[in-house]
């Protein structure tokens, strides 16, 4: 039997809930004093717990304690090592800049995060074990707003490394999460500490109070398509304000009551309606609850039997004498549990009953994403609750229910998980119409949720049902989970925490907080293809102020300040850094950073950076990048140590700026080759060679169809249109994107790239994540870093080209700004990361706010679409509207790389066309259909053999 809760009579209240007669009471906003000796155990019991200059009062203090030892208690269970107190040696550092995700809860309940938190940003996820290590101060220039600074806390790292630290000064929090249920020790001032805070938030007690209320939410979810719920009649003196005048559901009756008196007829004849009703199903069983704040986190039921009305009715009349306003008591029908297996199928033992529980976050774009599924087992006479069960995968507890057929499972694990975030995006949705006063701050928003399930049959189909919706118990649920394989005595660990996308969310926000209101100056505003910089930069709170050529330019009217100057003559590049450092000052431009994502400005940038003092990697670092037989030959003379040397991943190459070169490079350089632009981009005038003649014949063709920027813009032509000639190399080609800062990795991203059209090398198809095995993989990361080190590139976001031979990674080239095309598109859709984000993070000297080990959400395969090939598709209205339409609705992704159809000898990709996948072969599948159906598919552009590295 898979059951909701226990089949008894009798009222299961939580500590504080009875008086000494035995009468159920409300909860009164504050725990008793926390049990004594609960955790004997061999670590150190004086250790430093008082914050200076904050001292607790007793019960106050109590608390901190039960709850260090609960924390060491959790931490040896786990097979950790014991808090190791540092707090002799304050803790010093950029306390406004760096990253600090603060906690105040139990740490039982956190332990997922915490862990999982130390793995992903390092020393940043800090537990306070009271609010005495918490302090608000009022925010200059933002009324009403505090910060908040931590002064002491256990800091979490990697290998489940804790340490009891003081800061001085006090860190201020970047993100702040607090346990407000009824169990905390806190709950008050953790309330009050979360109200109004400059920092993102992920708990208040006003959005609590409406979680708590399984009123509201039982109506939210019955709202939701593929949402089902038990079916529900309530009773209130003045419904919730968010009710009144809503919607109502068929699964669902709200009665407003006109007072505490003479209401027996009314109540007696909703009843009876009720439990006669079509909407109970084959519910042979109704529980009577209360639902409201005050009986936030009590257990407390009465069932009845559907046919024996008169008793519910008494149960009702007994509990509406204890009503508030907004406050209801809830008839609500027994989901008939599912008897596993089905009918007809010999029973497996004795009936277990089953209490699942999903943990669901918000990820990238707002959007809810599963992270979780566990169940707990026990005696189908018994309570099934989150405290008294054993946890356990959905697999093990069906088949321990008799039911293994691996399609069932997981047809009802797609159930669970649709049904999960559904009920999160109502949630999201609920909060988006919320007033800041009803949220209890302008940056508090719900970033998780976890959903409550019984498995009922409709038909001979397994449905979950949605119970109730909780904060922290599904999360902690989880964590003791994950406890079974922490212990290193296992050798196994966990696939993935189910506190992973939540980190990732806290640091996504903690960035965004970070860079809320820099003044950043922008060099180069480039093309159609780079105007999500604008929309995102005023999405972030960016201040940007833009240096362009163009005086007419479209971002000329989206930014702070527009400084018009020239700057696409690049052999000028000193002087007109030194010009532009002398505009900045005049113009009083007080500065946190200055970056730019155009390639052709990438040198006067760092110039620039060096004459206004803003960090950037060294202008000679640019240089040598920007200039590609530089990189090569640079590379080649780094033999090491240490090995393996950056000297490996070189290819031997020429540079050319006259006949005799050409004639000199087919002498040092094997053919066939490549032939390529000194400071070109976008694979313009690249040709593979295959002879002297055809060297010859190519070099004069460049020469004289690309002499200077306006023969064809934005591909570097202002630093002259000198070329080389370089090995070419057999092999996949692969482009990686790199977060680097004060020298270390941050991330890596490895996407792969479908066969071009030879002899040219313009881009046709590519998929993300790599489809690589993982030695390769970090094959091509470690050699694009060693070769970003090897130039000196130390800080910023660089874009790597490689190719993967049969004797490993071989660079193709480095671009020292951030991929484009699609890179940053693909990258903040999969991953969750913004390139654009934490290039303006490390221009301002911030160290972006990245999880350690970023996790694909999904494959992205994508076509490149050409003029040449399919002027006729973009230059069509209606085939133009149907892209656009099936981006709108999700189906693919489209992103503009050019903005005016312009046949041409040198051409680059117009667009590209992509579509998601839970695998490449799923994705390219799809792509496949919809190239065919719109006609990019053709014979001169087979997309199906371009695809054919992604199967």
């Amino acid at each position: 039997m898979l059951c909701q809760d226990p089949l008894s009579t009798e009222w299961d209240c939580p500590l504080g809930s009875k008086d000494l007669d035995g009468k159920e009471e409300p909860w009164k906003g504050g725990a008793p004093l926390p049990p004594t000796g609960c955790f004997p155990g061999p670590w150190r019991q004086d250790v430093s717990l008082d914050c200076k200059g904050s001292p607790e009062e007793a019960e106050a203090r109590a608390w901190t304690v039960y709850y260090y030892g609960l924390l060491q208690s959790c931490l040896q269970q786990a097979g950790l090592p014991e808090t190791q107190d540092r707090s002799q040696a304050p803790r010093t550092g950029r306390p406004e800049a760096e990253v600090t995700l603060c906690i105040l809860g139990s740490p039982s309940t956190f332990l997922s995060l915490l862990l999982e938190g130390g793995v992903q940003s390092p020393g940043n996820m800090l537990l306070c074990l009271s609010p005495a290590w918490l302090m608000k101060v009022a925010a200059p220039g933002q009324e009403g707003e505090a910060s908040l600074l931590v002064s002491k806390a256990v800091s979490f790292y990697p290998g489940g490394l804790t340490f009891l630290d003081d800061f001085v000064p006090p860190r201020h929090a970047t993100y702040f999460l607090a346990g407000l249920g009824p169990e905390s020790g806190h709950g008050r001032e953790a309330a009050e500490l979360a109200r109004n805070l400059t920092c993102p938030t992920g708990a208040s007690a006003e959005l609590a109070r409406l979680l708590e209320d399984r009123l509201l939410t039982r109506w939210l979810l019955s709202q939701q398509t593929g949402v089902v719920v038990p079916a529900t009649l309530a009773f209130t003196y003045r419904p919730p304000g968010l009710l009144r005048g809503g919607d109502t559901s068929p699964g669902l009756r709200l009665v407003e009551l006109s007072g505490k008196e003479g209401q027996e007829t009314l109540v007696k004849e909703e009843i009876e309606a009720f439990v006669h009703s079509e909407a109970l199903g084959e519910a042979s069983q109704v529980a009577v609850r209360l639902s409201g704040w005050r009986w936030r986190g009590q257990q407390a039921l009465r069932l009845h039997l559907r046919v024996e009305p008169s008793a519910v009715v008494n149960t009702v009349l007994a509990l509406l004498e204890k009503l508030e306003e907004e406050e209801s008591v809830l008839v609500e029908a027994m989901c008939p549990p599912a008897r596993l297996p089905l009918p007809g199928s010999p029973a497996p033992g004795p009936e277990l009953a089953v209490r699942i529980c999903a943990v669901v976050c918000r990820i990238q774009g707002d959007r809810p994403l599963l992270s979780k599924v566990v169940c707990g087992v026990g005696r189908g006479d018994q309570l099934v609750r989150h405290h008294n069960t054993l946890p356990r995968t959905l697999e093990v507890a069906l088949a321990q229910c008799g039911l293994e057929e691996a399609a069932q499972v997981a047809l009802l694990g797609q159930r669970i998980k649709e049904a999960a975030e559904a009920a999160l995006a109502a949630v999201l949705a609920l909060e988006a119409g919320l007033s800041v006063e009803q949220r209890g701050g302008r940056q508090v928003h719900i970033d998780f949720l976890g959903v409550d399930f019984v498995l009922t049959v409709a038909g001979r189909t397994l449905t979950p049902a949605v119970l109730k919706l909780n904060s922290g118990l599904c999360l902690e649920t989880c964590g003791a989970l994950e406890g079974l394989w922490a212990a290193p005595r296992l050798g196994r660990s966990v696939k993935e925490a189910a506190a992973a996308p939540l980190v990732e969310t806290m640091l996504r926000r903690s960035g965004r907080h970070l860079m809320e209101g820099k003044q950043l100056l922008v060099i180069g505003a480039g093309g159609v293809s780079k105007k999500f910089v604008w929309e995102a930069a005023r999405d972030y709170g960016l201040k940007l102020h833009l240096v362009e050529s163009d005086p007419n330019h479209f971002a000329s009217q989206l930014v702070q300040t527009f400084i018009h100057f020239d700057v696409t003559e690049h052999r000028r590049d000193e002087e007109n850094a030194q010009q532009l450092a002398e505009l900045v000052r005049a113009r009083n431009l007080k500065l946190d950073g200055c970056f730019s994502f155009w390639d052709d400005c990438l040198v006067l940038t760092a110039l620039l950076c060096r004459e206004l003092g803003l960090p950037c990697s060294p202008p000679a670092a640019m240089c040598l990048a920007k200039q590609k037989s530089r990189t090569q030959l640079h590379l080649l003379r780094c033999p090491g140590p240490p090995w393996p040397a950056t000297s490996l991943h070189a290819v031997a190459c020429c540079p050319l700026e006259s006949e005799a070169d050409v004639e000199k490079a087919i002498d040092q350089v094997p053919l066939p080759g490549v032939m390529k632009l000194e400071f070109g981009s976008g694979a313009v005038g690249v040709q593979l060679v295959k002879d002297g003649p055809q060297c010859h014949e190519h070099f004069s063709r460049i020469l004289h169809d690309l002499q200077g920027e306006a023969d064809h813009p934005g591909i570097g032509l202002g630093w002259g249109n000198a070329m080389l000639l370089m090995e070419f190399v057999e092999g996949t080609e692969h482009d990686v994107d790199l977060v680097v800062f004060g020298g270390r990795l941050l991330a890596a991203f490895v996407s792969d790239n479908g066969p071009t059209r030879l002899p040219g090398f313009t881009e046709t198809a590519a998929c993300m994540p790599t489809g690589l095995a993982p030695e390769q993989e970090a094959q091509l990361v470690q050699a694009a870093f060693r070769c970003c080190l090897g130039c000196g590139l130390l800080d910023g976001v660089f874009n790597v080209e490689l190719k993967m031979t049969g004797a490993g990674p071989k660079l193709i080239e480095i671009n020292p700004r951030m991929g484009g095309f699609y890179l940053r598109d693909w990258i903040l859709e999969i991953y969750g990361v913004d390139l654009l984000l934490a290039s303006a993070m490390v221009a301002c000297g911030l160290q972006p706010a990245l999880p350690a080990h970023p996790r694909a959400r999904g494959y992205l395969v994508g076509i490149m679409c050409l003029v040449s090939q399919h002027i006729e598709m973009l230059s069509s209205p209606s085939s133009r509207e149907t892209l656009q339409a099936l981006h709108d609705q999700g189906l693919l992704r489209l992103n503009l790389l050019e903005e005016a159809l312009i046949p041409g000898q040198y051409e680059e990709p117009y667009c590209n066309v992509a579509c998601a996948g839970s695998s490449p072969a799923e994705a390219r599948l799809r792509l496949l259909g919809i190239c065919q159906g719109l006609g990019i598919d053709r014979p001169n552009y087979p997309v199906a053999h371009f695809l054919s590295h992604f199967k």
